[in-house]
């Protein structure tokens, strides 16, 4: 059985609301001269390390 596809895929249009300003967080703000941190969301707990180059990793 052979489905076809449309020729062109459009997305539906987004309602109009204003645009929320995004809250900038400077990370050594988060850090504190520590090198991770830990953050509780929706009952799980994430580590926010930063490695030796500079980078942020995320982990459950």
């Amino acid at each position: 059985m052979m489905v076809e596809k449309p020729d062109s895929f459009k997305h539906a249009p987004l309602p109009s609301e204003p645009a929320a300003q995004q809250r900038i967080v400077d990370s050594a703000d988060l850090f504190r001269g520590t090198n991770e941190i830990v953050i509780k969301h929706d009952g799980l707990v994430y580590r926010l390390k930063i490695t030796r180059q500079g980078k942020l990793i995320l982990n459950k």
